[in-house]
């Protein structure tokens, strides 16, 4: 040590002594996150949704509120599809004051993505915009969560991405998340994630009201889709119906001996994967010939949007291994459409019909695979409560004629009260776990109506 001591010394002194120019101060830190804030702040909306609330088996009207960033210069908005859910009225206020209305252009539930438009007058001036990244982040990146949480003024937020590949069990089929420590509340969804240059990374969809973590829905997997949401209304996923399973699932302990390929586990009923022939235990290594592989559940959501980025009634060639076997299965998807059945409330029967959808209600989908209504909710004080009719009791008859769809019911329904005069009693058939349970339900009070004594 006392050799090195005086080296280091004279090296100091020669360094001292020579012309290299002095090392650039440091930027200040708070001036990039001003920076990064000036450049999306103008485009921050808050946004307040009046929707149709009929969870109670009743038709009623709720509030709800969110966050959402402009992307165009025309006034083109994105926000979270659960935000502007069964809106029926959607008021944007913008950060200089503006109060405008806006309309739903497109969304996607399964990516919980909605791009709004904002109605503004003719020959209004350009709208503050704010770019959205082609580019995926790094662990570690610094990022700002801009919004408007509990409804109030807006706010930032800043933390770190703690996560890159976030996989969600049963949210987000068709992505991965970004989880950042970056502080979100209700009221924040939809707003932007922002990276310290300024443009924004991603849509806060999730918080965790306890805790610490937030989720955010790639912008490159946003980008992926808004062309379809501006031309189509819905990002048009085709729906081949596989229920896949990873060759390395340590959860459930179940590990193959494959080092390529995706196992298939099952099919939907009805899909085109089981009309094609596909038996649980395939393992598809290739889809028109390009290989495939998922190795892990991390991997599995970039093989669910490569198969619905395929156009419908494409045929598409699987390279399938059955029992040590190669063979090569074609299959033509269809269309996914609604991944969520319309419903409509009955109020003097006091309860709410819905249509069974199979990604919704798969349960329920088993006993009726050709669709049909099922009872989405019951009024607690209501005629339908008082005659034994359940949640999720699926309808087969009312007033002796066959229902399968709301317009069905809807004509019953106009008739029984057209003839409220001669009966208040009509009989209903309801299927509940695979039996047929017949009922009598008497709709003689009005619910809806006022006692006054």
């Amino acid at each position: 040590m006392k050799r090195i001591l005086p080296l280091l010394a004279a090296a100091a002194l020669l360094a001292g002594c020579a012309s290299a120019p002095p090392a650039a101060a440091p930027a200040d830190f708070r001036d990039t996150i001003e920076t990064a804030q000036r450049a999306v702040f103008p485009a921050l909306v808050y946004i307040r949704v009046v929707r149709k609330d009929l969870s109670s088996g009743k038709d009623e009207k709720g509030v709800v509120s969110g966050s959402g960033v402009v992307i165009s210069p025309e006034g083109e908005l994105l926000t979270n599809h659960h935000v502007i859910d069964k809106a029926e009225e959607i008021r944007c206020l913008l950060t200089d004051g503006t109060a405008l209305p806006a309309r739903v252009v497109g969304f996607d539930q399964d990516l919980d993505i909605a791009l709004l438009r904002l109605e503004r007058p003719e020959g209004s001036p350009a709208l503050p915009f704010a770019e959205l990244s082609p580019d995926t982040v790094e662990i570690g990146n610094v990022v700002l969560a801009m919004g408007a949480p509990w409804g109030l003024a807006r706010s930032v937020t800043m933390g770190i991405v703690s996560c890159t590949d976030r996989y969600l069990e049963g949210a987000g089929r068709y992505t991965l998340w970004y989880q950042t420590d970056a502080a979100i509340s209700p009221g924040n969804s939809g707003g932007p994630l922002v990276d310290t240059t300024g443009r924004v990374v991603g849509i806060n969809a999730r918080g965790v009201l306890f805790g610490d973590q937030a989720f955010t829905i790639p912008s490159p997997t946003v980008l992926e889709v808004l062309p379809a949401l501006r031309e189509d209304g819905g990002a048009g996923w085709a729906w081949f119906g596989f229920r896949f399973q990873p060759l390395r699932d340590f959860d459930r302990n179940m590990v193959f001996e494959a080092t390529n390929g995706v196992v298939v586990s099952g099919t939907d009923l009805g899909s085109p994967a089981r009309k094609a022939g596909f038996k649980a235990g395939d393992r598809v290594v290739a889809v028109d010939g390009e290989p495939v592989t998922a190795l892990t559940w991390e991997q599995m959501p970039a093989l669910e949007r490569r198969l619905g980025r395929i156009p419908e009634g494409t045929e598409t060639r699987f390279a399938v291994v059955r029992g040590g076997a190669e063979l090569e299965i074609a299959v033509t998807p269809r269309a996914k459409g609604a991944v969520e059945g319309e419903e409509k409330v009955l109020p003097r029967w006091g309860f709410t019909a819905k249509e069974i959808n199979r990604f919704d209600n798969p349960q329920l989908a088993f006993y009726a695979p050709d669709g049909g209504l099922f009872v989405s909710a019951v009024s607690w004080d209501g005629n339908a409560e008082s005659a034994g009719i359940k949640e999720n009791d699926i309808l087969r008859e009312v007033g002796g004629r066959p229902v399968a769809t709301l317009e069905d019911i809807a004509a019953i329904y106009d008739d029984a009260m057209a003839r409220l005069a001669e009966t208040t009693k009509i009989a209903v058939v309801v299927e509940r776990r695979g039996r047929r349970v017949p009922l009598t339900l008497n709709f003689f009070e009005d619910p809806e109506k006022e006692i006054i004594e």
